[in-house]
């Protein structure tokens, strides 16, 4: 085999690189199986999806294909516990290190698991696991409290952690059993104790590692009712760091383990400082290993370029067509993000106008009708009026009192409205009342001729 040095020499175009890359990936891991929790969840129009796989330390890009996924018994969501089977490559288009997946199972079947999930998600929907409930931890506390078995090695590792990093701080311990069908009870009443005596600032809860089966007694509910009700802040350290509890979730704090929980328990700034340059340098170590490796294998890979299966350069054109409407989504974005500043520029403007000259002519305009509504009125006034005067002078033409006021009289029956039109209708001595066009006299018959 060439040397390092050998391999050295030459030179390769980004795109050989890539190819002789995911070549020496998919030799090497053609097929794995890798648990984590689905996040970045992404499922364009064309049937693949995308997502991420992640623990509480690292997480790589994934994806899985139409004809793969049109397999699975469930929809994939973010947050998801999952188990795949995959083939580990490289999309050379970014050159990005990623998996294809071929199969995908939810982590944690059974009936356990069930309990476990719809106990997490009624516990969720109340709240208890709002960041903003958790309890604030003390600086330096003066006592710690630890609950859990007192001949496990959970006490031990705790114990020895806290008189290493912080010896000054007094431990009292609340001994329970950990495991079986006491240990739920036992739990909650050391919780009840220690929150009525309150002798510590910080209670520990916590036990080695197990099956779920092993730590079911910290997924019980009255547990993580104790927990949440707790006046004491409570850390768990709760299994190994793949372990997850309810009381993990409901806990002010969670470590992976008992040693962590009494580590963040106490402050040590000269521990954690060299806990950081030890993992700088590990990191370091694990990064040019990786990378002596690789240049190793890539002799061996280079000539295996004529043997990739077709279907895996219709899987990166199936993803590169994936990215290519993804720009173009982003494109149509900014193009309607650039027409509606453009509009609420010109919304602007048009509000900048000074409305000062159209009020003016408004103004003219309607002193201009008022003068020409008094005039009409005027006019119609005058109009009316005539038209009164000669309505007026016609009825005065024809009114009674016009012929009274030419010398004629009305007579009528004394006391009555009956006109005497003859002087046949009146004897002599009957009283009349004479109407004359000013006043009335009343005359007594003295006389009478007849036509």
């Amino acid at each position: 085999m060439p040397s390092i040095h050998s391999q050295n020499n030459r030179i390769y175009s980004v795109s050989e690189l890539n190819q002789e890359t995911k070549n020496l990936l998919s030799i090497h891991f053609s097929s794995i199986q890798i648990e984590g929790e689905i996040s970045n969840l992404s499922a364009p129009v064309s049937g693949h999806i995308y997502f991420s796989l992640k623990d509480n330390k690292a997480q790589i890009r994934c994806a899985m294909f139409k004809s793969q996924k049109q397999s699975l018994n469930f929809t994939p969501k973010n947050g998801q516990q999952v188990i795949i089977s995959a083939q580990v490559s490289l999309y050379e288009a970014r050159g990005d290190y990623q998996l294809i997946a071929s199969t995908m199972k939810e982590a944690g079947e059974g009936d356990l698991q069930i309990a476990f999930e719809t106990l997490k998600n009624k516990l969720k929907n109340e709240g208890a696991f709002e960041p903003h409930l958790k309890q604030i931890l003390p600086a330096i506390p003066s006592s710690i409290g630890v609950i859990t078995s007192p001949t496990g090695a959970a006490i031990q590792d705790i114990l020895s952690v806290l008189k290493r990093r912080f010896p000054a701080t007094s431990v009292t311990i609340y001994p329970t059993t950990v495991q079986g069908t006491l240990a739920k009870n036992e739990i909650c009443s050391a919780l009840k104790v220690a929150n009525n005596l309150k002798q510590v600032d910080v209670i520990i809860l916590a036990r080695g590692g197990g099956s779920i089966e092993d730590l079911w007694a910290f997924n019980e509910e009255c547990v993580a009712r104790a927990i949440i009700n707790s006046d004491i802040p409570i850390i768990s350290g709760i299994g190994h760091d793949t372990d997850f509890t309810i009381s993990d979730f409901v806990a002010d704090l969670h470590a992976p383990t008992p040693s962590v929980a009494a580590e963040r328990a106490v402050p040590n700034k000269a521990n954690w400082s060299t806990h950081f340059q030890i993992i700088k340098g590990r990191l370091e170590r694990c990064i040019t290993h990786q990378l002596l490796i690789s240049q190793q294998s890539l002799y061996w890979t280079k000539k295996r370029l004529q043997q990739r299966h077709p279907r895996q350069k219709l899987q990166d054109y199936a993803q590169t067509l994936d990215d290519s409407a993804q720009k173009l989504l982003n494109i149509l974005q900014t193009k309607i993000k650039y027409q509606q500043r453009l509009l609420n520029n010109q919304q602007h403007a048009l509000k900048q106008q000074n409305p000062s000259v159209k009020i003016a002519h408004y103004k003219e305009q309607q002193l201009y009708l008022a003068t020409h509504l008094k005039r009409a009125m005027q006019h119609k006034l005058e109009k009316v009026q005539q038209q009164h005067i000669y309505l007026v002078q016609r009825l005065q033409s024809i009114s009674p009192l016009a012929t009274l006021e030419r010398g004629y009289a009305i007579v009528s029956q004394e006391n009555s409205s009956t006109i005497i039109n003859s002087s046949q209708k009146v004897s002599i001595n009957d009283t009349v009342d004479v109407r004359l066009s000013h006043g009335k006299l009343t005359c007594q018959i003295t006389d009478i001729t007849y036509d």
